[in-house]
């Protein structure tokens, strides 16, 4: 995944579904300095920093 379409995913009204190493993930905040983004793994509540383009859109 990139910058700009992270971007589009937090900013949208509607629910796009993002994984992380296979799990849900909630898109949090960005962090466009380090192009990390803060999630949330929708199935263990866990929060975590990533690497944006280790980010797939469903």
């Amino acid at each position: 995944m990139n910058i700009e379409r992270a971007t589009e995913i937090i900013e949208s009204l509607g629910v796009i579904e993002v994984s992380y190493k296979g799990d849900p993930v909630w898109l949090e905040n960005i962090n466009k300095q380090s192009n990390t983004v803060r999630v949330k793994n929708m199935k263990t509540d866990e929060e975590l920093n990533v690497g944006i383009r280790d980010l797939e859109e469903v």
